[in-house]
Formats: C-alpha cells, structure tokens, sequence
C-alpha cells in the first residue's frame, strides 16, 4: 500500500507549472496541471491497483483455508502491524535521506516480498510462510509510509493541497473499486491466487519509473540530533493546535470503528450470507471502496472550499448512521446499498481530517508528524483485528458494528477542532 500528503511554504521548493493558475485553487485540476504530480498520481494509482487485488485475495485465501477471523486479523496485522511500530523511525529517516533513493528501495522491498506470496500460493504453504511474507510487504510499507507522504505535496501549490489529497483518496479507495472488479472478473477465466500475487508485484515498477522521472523538491533537514529525533513528533503534535486531538481521533476510530474493514470476508459471510471466495463478495468491496472512492473525491470537488473541520464532525454523523444500518441489514441487497454509503463517509471523514493536520504542518516536521498519523491511521487497524476477530468467531459481527457505529457518534461530539483552535486563540490573546 502507498500513501499520501502535506503542507509546504512556496519558498522551499520549485514547482513545474503546467499553469496550475487557469483553474480554482485547491481544486483536483489545479493539483493535477503540475506534471510531476500527475505522474506520481498516475503511477500510484496503478501500483494501488495491484496492491488491492492483493489485499481482496489474501483475507480471503487466508479465511478460506482456515475459516477463522482470528487468522485473518493475524494476516492484516503482518501487513499493517508494521505501520505501528516502525513508523517514528520511517518518519526520522524520512526527514535524514534523500527521498528518492529511500522511496525506490521501499518499492522495491515490497516487489520482493510480494513475489514470494505468488511463489508460496503456488504450492500448500504453512501459514506462518504466508504471514512472514506478508510482515515483508508491511515492513516496506510502513518504512515507505512516511517519506511518500512527505514527498508527495510537494508537487503541488500550497493552496492546491485540498485537491492533491483528495486525489490521492481517489488512488487508495479508486483502487479498491478497480482491483476487486478485476479479481471478480480474471477469476471467472482461471487467474489464480498466485497469479493475483504475481500481477501485484509488477504493478510496483509503474511507482518506482514516476518516481526516476520527476523533481522532487529538496528540503533543509530539521537540525534535532540524537533521540530527541524520535520523540520530537510528538511534542510538535502536542505544540500545534488541533492535531493531537485528530491524532488521537483517528487512533481510537481505527481501532473500535474500523476493524470490520480488515474482517471483510468474516462480516460479509457471518452478516449477510455472501461466500468469502466468491463474485457477490468481491462485487461487494468493490462497492463500498466506490463509495470511499467518492467521499475522499468529494473533498477535493464539492467541499474543497468549507470548513474542513466541521466536515469532519459531519462525516462521523454519517458515518455512525450508515454502520447501523450495515449492521442490520440480513441481505445482500441493503449491504450493498449501505456499504457503499457507510464507504463514503469512511473516507469523506478521514480526508477532511488529513487536510485539517496536514495543512498545520511546514516541511522540516511533516516526516515525523506524519509517521504519526500512519502510526494512528493503520497501525491500531490490525490491533482491532486481532481485538475483535476472536469476537466476531463467536458473536458474530453485528455487536462488532453496532459498537464502532457508536464509537464514532461520541467523536463527532469529541473532535470538534474549531473549538479548540477558538480556545488556542484565546488564551493566546490573552
């Protein structure tokens, strides 16, 4: 999985202009008049691609092998575990090297180890081959998680961040649409899961040419030596209005709320009745990820000129609703209908908060802020897998739901950010 991101002061970096000015600041077409962006998005969005059939196949083969959630969530947290270990360290080096060279050797990392899961899904592996190969690809991502979220705004104006972000919500949630399409698709002519693995692996080699070809902006090192390297992300968090509180937002939402993304296969089995291995399910989470597709694209459209922070709030009022209906829904037909809703407020939710921390941030302190924000956004996902799995095993999965629908209705309340920056200002002033 590839990542996103930031805020940048003019003054540090040169930006190709395919005349970025002919269209509405913060809009999609203004991010996407700079060359280099266009490039990086476009081989992103292709290497996303094969990284999401890969994620649709994996769960799957794993739950079909075993049929236990509870190995599924060991199998996500291999993959995104990492994120929540290694990403203060990620996000120090990601401010120490020189971009490019450390982004190509992560791509090239996970290309390595997703072809030893196409090689080991040709044969009958053990489980815990399949896990270690698994841990390679997270490690990598994790490692490349938050130098790519530096790198990437970079691209773009300053005020074109709204758009840059929503875009790169269209490349994480479009691949989501586009992936399980073609899994359901290329598995009705014999494409078989090492094949998927195999197609996952090529696919990275579309990010590592972008990545040869464009100017990437240098930046001034930030001066800190020694530990205080590793922990100066959290006092900059704690320093800067509002994100400490997103932070910590998004740490609990993807711990309580979004388990049922990585137990996919068990909520669409146990909930609804849908075969883990077969097209109803694959046509299902390429439904929902249209619909987070669409609520990360709405952001940079629609929205790209509200106040961010209240959108935020909105987007877990929707969010909350739409899960209580997912939860209760018996059938195919309404899981499709409020999954795709339930999907849209998912992302809608998560980009606004992105842009809200993001645009907070100058460029000698995105690394480690952001090595933060992956720590928050995918590396408490497999702790509430691996929390929640065993539950879902015996429970099933509608209190599961139930419960992240009301998780999510108390953060709407809770990360109310204009309030704090009015209080910030005030005691400012005072």
């Amino acid at each position: 999985m590839r990542c996103s991101v930031l805020l940048l002061h003019m003054s540090d970096f040169t930006l190709d202009h395919d005349s970025p000015n002919r269209h509405k600041p913060g809009s999609v077409q203004a991010a996407l008049a700079s060359r280099d962006f266009r490039l990086v998005w476009s081989g992103s969005f292709a290497s996303n691609i094969g990284t999401w059939m890969q994620n649709v196949v994996l769960p799957a083969y794993v739950y079909h092998r075993t049929g236990k959630a509870s190995l599924v969530g060991i199998m996500v947290f291999a993959q995104l575990g990492p994120l929540l270990f290694l990403s203060i360290i990620a996000g120090v080096l990601a401010d120490k090297f020189d971009r490019r060279r450390w982004l190509i050797s992560m791509q090239l990392t996970q290309l390595t180890f997703s072809i030893a899961l196409a090689v080991l899904a040709l044969g009958n592996p053990r489980f815990i081959y399949i896990f270690l190969a698994a841990l390679g690809v997270g490690v990598g991502n994790a490692l490349n998680a938050p130098a790519w979220s530096a790198m990437l705004p970079s691209l773009v104006r300053p005020v074109d961040l709204p758009g840059a972000l929503s875009l790169n919500s269209v490349v994480i949630n479009g691949s989501r649409v586009v992936g399980p399409i073609i899994v359901a698709v290329l598995s009705q002519v014999g494409v078989t899961t090492a094949g998927f693995f195999f197609m996952n692996a090529a696919t990275y080699l579309f990010v590592i040419f972008a990545l040869m070809v464009v100017n990437i902006p240098t930046f001034t090192p930030d001066p800190t030596q020694g530990w205080r390297r590793f922990t100066s992300g959290i006092s900059l968090a704690r320093q800067i209005s509002g994100v400490s509180r997103l932070l910590l937002t998004l740490a609990t939402f993807s711990l309580f709320s979004l388990p049922y993304v990585g137990l996919f296969p068990a909520v669409a089995h146990v909930n609804f009745g849908i075969a883990e291995d077969g097209s109803i399910y694959k046509w299902l989470y390429a439904t929902w990820g249209l619909g987070a597709a669409l609520g990360g694209l709405a952001i940079g459209t629609k929205f790209s000129h509200r106040d961010q922070r209240k959108l935020v709030q909105y987007g877990f009022v929707g969010f909350a609703v739409s899960m209580v209906f997912f939860a209760i829904s018996r059938s195919a037909v309404p899981a499709f209908i409020f999954g795709f809703i339930l999907g849209f407020a998912y992302f809608f939710t998560t980009t606004a908060m992105s842009i809200v921390v993001q645009s907070r941030l100058k460029p000698e302190m995105r690394g480690r802020v952001m090595s933060l924000w992956f720590m928050s956004f995918g590396g408490t996902v497999p702790l509430g897998n691996m929390l929640f799995g065993p539950i879902v095993d015996q429970y099933g999965a509608r209190w599961l739901l139930l419960f992240g629908a009301a998780w999510a209705l108390f953060l709407a309340w809770w990360c109310n950010v204009s309030a704090l920056d009015a209080k910030n200002k005030f005691l400012t002033n005072k």
